[in-house]
């Protein structure tokens, strides 16, 4: 049958390096804003006139939402499913009966065939009422079993798949293991040929959205390297009702309490050859490939959340009266609601820009995506946490405890309970800055990487200088001057009447370069030692999401304006987000060389050491017993399978 299960791979950081490169899309083929955004070029035709959906899609997308609203409305109990921890499987069935199953499968295989933009607005709306049914919907779809498919899936597999996925069948994604995060070097799942027609799955895998009521899922597994088998992570469909699969234990969270969200044990489960998804080797890529726009459902609903909290402040914050005036009219107050207000509008315009041009297919979004869910998940919480502070004890209270003595069941803390896996899920807000300083340097390290590279020979290193020397020549001068130091640039966005947005996009322009600038510095000052400098690198990333989301919020405002939809407004929104981004970027290019950071390092040794262990006397651990991960030995499984399928 199978081999003998190898042991958990133990692999060097330079080798975890090397299989996460690996599995990095390496070519641009198309123009991408943010990446030239990083590069010192502001390209505003990029993004300007703002992309348009097709009157189709607008007519099919919105008859969806409208339904969906009504379904929303009548058939959906948050409360309750924060009461029981769990969505009612009469509401899964009301969704599969809607649709939403399959908003983004194509309809020649029962889908809805919603665009980005309309799908992103469908998860903020469902999301809104039920955080846990809009991770449900997302994860089915946006890195479920339809997304890879779709892209990456033979037409025997869509054709086998992609109806059921539509209908009936909820997916899962399983990539995450015990003891394996953001690091798939290390992946201990493996699939075993058996044969020329079969594989054999053995592993555990962790934090299984979806997984305790899912019907088919995708598997990322190591295949061993042998004669006939390229190996590496490959990835399956897989039925989840296999013979040999467990779902062991549905966990449970501070926040998203109907997620379903478990642990699968795989013990040689069987898998038909034909169940692959694309080559051996070709899971990582698949999976990030596919994350490219399936991370923008993440920040979709974190609008979703933004407008939420803009409501709830604005409605208590106009009745609740401190020392004879509403609260909103305090200061300290005014500025929580302004930002929250202007944040919100800033956010929709980067997912709403990011998602129509997904939906174009002219640009490379990858950048634009994964800058979008960093960003979104950071503000959405602070927002969140702000409305809490807005809402004082009210905010600390609960919904429930709030109707039990007479009072408007506001779930603010729920939000902010909610909100808080968005840092982490697909992703950590700390790997979000790495991925994406990556992306931001690939231009650097495509011409004069070799020359940092300590494998490389001489001779490819002299060809890297040669390479280096006439890049730097060209796009060095280009970096001292530009649009943005020129007054009346950009004049288009500041027509009468309104505030003047002009000025901001000069700003971004001379951000933009001054951020390539420093880049390039850093480069020459630390060489190979870049990578290690994850503070420095995390603060690019920091400024380039802070331009890309100030450029969006001056595109959008200028679209509505000339639609005549709340074009004022969209203009004084705008211009308030980007005066508060301006302090944060210019907050941020300071930090860039005024840190803590050497000093940090030498307080996590000494933390590591025990040298202040002193610091922690006075205080009782109350954490139960047991090991800091679980113990995760391929076998049989000795638990009850709490596997719950909603037919």
């Amino acid at each position: 049958m199978s081999a003998t299960q190898p042991a958990q791979p133990k692999v060097t950081e330079r080798e975890a390096r090397q299989v996460a490169e690996a599995a990095r899309e390496q070519d641009w083929r198309k123009p991408s804003f943010a990446k030239e955004l990083f590069l010192g070029r502001f390209r505003l035709d990029l993004i300007h006139p703002h992309p348009l959906p097709a009157d189709e899609d607008v007519r099919r997308g919105e008859a969806f939402l409208a339904r969906l609203r009504e379904f929303c409305e009548t058939r959906i109990d948050g409360a309750r499913i924060e009461r029981e921890a769990r969505i009612p499987d009469e509401t899964v069935r009301g969704l599969k009966e809607l649709g939403a199953l399959g908003m983004k499968i194509d309809p020649k295989y029962g889908g809805l065939g919603l665009t980005q933009v309309y799908y992103n607005k469908a998860l903020a709306l469902v999301g809104s009422v039920s955080p846990a049914i809009g991770a449900l919907l997302s994860a089915h779809q946006s890195i479920g079993v339809p997304q890879p498919l779709k892209m990456f899936g033979t037409q025997e597999q869509k054709d086998t798949y992609l109806p059921r996925c539509a209908t009936t069948a909820i997916s899962a994604f399983l990539l995450t293991e015990p003891d394996v995060g953001s690091d798939p070097a290390r992946l201990a799942t493996t699939a075993v040929p058996d044969g020329d027609d079969a594989y054999v799955l053995d592993g555990v895998k962790l934090w299984t959205t979806n997984g305790v009521v899912a019907d088919l899922l995708v598997v990322m597994a190591r295949v061993p390297k042998s004669e006939h088998h390229r190996g590496g992570i490959t990835a399956f469909v897989v039925e989840a009702d296999s013979p040999g699969i467990t779902v062991e234990h549905r966990n449970a969270f501070m926040g998203l309490r109907g997620l379903e969200n478990g642990v699968t044990r795989f013990h040689r489960v069987r898998v038909p050859a034909a169940q692959r998804i694309g080559a051996e080797g070709a899971g990582l890529k698949i999976a990030l490939t596919t994350l490219n726009t399936g991370r923008l459902s993440l920040p979709a609903m974190c609008v979703g959340a933004g407008k939420w909290c803009l409501k709830i402040a604005r409605e208590w914050s106009g009745v609740r009266e401190q020392w004879g005036r509403p609260v909103a009219r305090h200061e300290a107050v005014g500025a929580k609601i302004s930002f929250i207000a202007a944040t919100t509008f800033a956010l929709e315009a980067v997912v709403d820009l990011a998602s129509q041009m997904a939906d174009e297919d002219r640009n490379d979004i990858r950048i634009e995506a994964a800058l979008a869910k960093l960003y979104g998940s950071e503000m959405a919480c602070l927002m969140a946490d702000e409305l809490v502070q807005i809402r004082g004890g009210r905010g600390f209270e609960t919904a429930e405890s709030l109707a039990a003595r007479g009072e408007r069941a506001v779930p603010a803390e729920q939000m902010l309970r909610d909100l808080r896996i968005n840092r982490i899920f697909e992703g950590s807000t700390e790997i979000m800055h790495l991925l994406i300083a990556r992306e931001a340097v690939d231009a650097h390290l495509s011409v004069a990487g070799d020359l940092i590279d300590p494998d490389k020979a001489l001779g490819d290193k002299a060809k890297a200088g040669a390479r280096a020397a006439g890049f730097y020549a060209r796009w060095l001068p280009k970096l001292a001057t530009g649009p943005g130091q020129v007054p009346g640039t950009y004049r288009a966005f500041h027509p009468n009447g309104h505030p003047d947005l002009s000025t901001h996009l000069r700003y971004v322009e001379r951000s933009a370069r001054k951020l390539a600038r420093s880049t390039f510095y850093a480069m020459s000052r630390w060489q190979g030692r870049m990578e290690t400098k994850q503070g420095f690198l995390g603060r690019i990333v920091d400024i380039g999401a802070e331009l890309f989301a100030m450029s969006a919020a001056c595109v959008r405002a200028e679209h509505l304006r000339a639609t005549g939809a709340h074009g004022r407004e969209a203009y004084q929104l705008a211009d308030a987000f980007c005066e508060q981004s301006r302090l944060r970027v210019e907050e941020l290019f300071g930090r860039l060389w005024s840190n803590t950071d050497d000093l940090d390092r030498k307080v996590v040794a000494g933390v590591l050491s025990g040298t202040y262990a002193w610091l922690e006397e006075g205080v009782l651990d109350p954490s139960g017993e047991g090991p800091w991960i679980a113990d995760a030995t391929p076998g049989p499984s000795t638990q009850k399978n709490v596997h719950r399928p909603i037919r």
